[in-house]
């Protein structure tokens, strides 16, 4: 049996070997995506389009506007006569946001009084306008303070505050998104990257006609199934490395936890997807049929992870199904032990979960395999 298997492995080793372009697939489109989610995914949102209007024009008004001109986080692109051309350039696009300071504010200011501004967002664009919307207060408030600090003086400023507040990011002191993404992306590439490799390998034997031509041979199902998959096993271990080097010697990622962790996760991870692969060899006959399917599965996997959308977000019949999928424990492994250290201690829900998936899906597409070989 050994021998058989080792035979079966060298052949897709060897296969893998003359093919050109699936060495090329397996290594340059993950490096590439991982270099363009790790400068193009992020939460963060910079140079907000805004539309400034001041007609109270006092020292107090172009402070406050120099605060948002001044501002990283927005791009000035008009200074308004109207509230006309406020709502132009919103209508046109040409603007996310609109500035509008109205007469008299610097007067309430000075009376002690709340001084309003108008801030319209352009809400087509939600995610953009509430992050905007945020900016906004957080500069609108500093300016509060400030101002309230040169009137009064700092101590007597500070005296109605009850609450001090002192913010401190923990495993992310920059929160800098890349070290959300990016770890991220481990779990996603080695899922779309074992799947169809799994899927479109035996696929294509059975188009070609070389299945059954194998299954002829003293080779049991067991032994074809395994080897198979464990190519595919290696190849994701290594891409899993390709990825993680990416990550933390390109984007200066951190990795401050357990490798053997990180294995044992990657290990039940990879088990689970292979499974999957050797499921939609099962109901695929062509290579066209496993390439719709993988697309079938693969995106809501994708999408119920929680890697870009939060799952407490969900409907909560898309919360259950959640349940079942096992990126999303993966992800969970893979950001604890990047970036905050854990240990077995904490993430063995995770794992024990990732072990139950495996279990069940390998049992599955392997009874499904050889019914489907009968």
């Amino acid at each position: 049996m050994l021998a058989r298997v080792y035979y079966m492995l060298y052949k897709e080793l060897l296969q893998l070997r003359r093919d050109k372009w699936a060495r090329f697939r397996l290594v340059i489109p993950p490096i590439v995506q991982v270099l363009l989610f790790g400068y193009a995914a992020t939460f963060e949102v910079f140079h907000v389009s805004t539309a400034i209007l001041d007609l109270d024009q006092t020292q107090e008004s172009r402070d406050l506007t120099a605060s948002f001109t001044h501002s990283t986080r927005f791009h000035t692109v008009a200074i308004a006569a109207s509230q006309r051309d406020v709502d132009r350039a919103l209508l046109r696009g040409e603007a996310t946001v609109g500035l509008s300071i109205g007469p008299g504010f610097a007067a309430q200011l000075r009376k002690g009084q709340a001084a309003p501004m108008q801030v319209i967002v352009d809400g087509t664009n939600s995610n953009t306008a509430l992050i905007g919307l945020g900016y906004v207060n957080q500069i609108a408030s500093a300016f509060s303070q400030r101002y309230a600090a040169q009137a009064s003086g700092a101590a007597s400023a500070a005296q109605p505050l009850q609450i001090a507040f002192e913010p401190r990011q923990e495993f992310n002191e920059d929160l800098n998104s890349r070290w959300f993404f990016v770890p991220g992306l481990i779990g996603t590439l080695t899922l779309v990257s074992t799947v169809s490799l799994t899927a479109f390998a035996i696929v294509r034997e059975r188009e070609m006609g070389t299945l059954e031509q194998i299954m002829v041979t003293p080779m049991s199902s067991a032994e074809f199934i395994i080897g198979k998959t464990v190519p595919a096993f290696l190849i994701g271990l290594a891409e899993v490395a390709l990825v993680a080097s990416v990550g933390t010697l390109w984007f200066h990622i951190p990795f401050v936890g357990n490798p053997l962790v990180m294995l044992l996760g990657t290990t039940l991870f990879l088990l689970s997807t292979l499974a999957i692969g050797l499921l939609i060899s099962t109901v695929c006959v062509t290579q066209q049929q496993a390439f719709a399917t993988n697309f079938f599965l693969v995106n809501p996997l994708f999408t119920l992870s929680g890697f870009s959308f939060p799952i407490s977000s969900m409907p909560t019949v898309l919360q259950w199904l959640t349940y079942v999928d096992p990126l999303r424990y993966y992800l969970i492994v893979i950001r604890g032990t990047f970036l905050k250290g854990v240990g077995l201690d904490v993430l063995w829900p995770e794992l024990s979960a990732l072990a139950l998936i495996a279990i069940a899906l390998l049992a599955m597409s392997v009874w499904r395999f050889r019914k489907a070989l009968d």
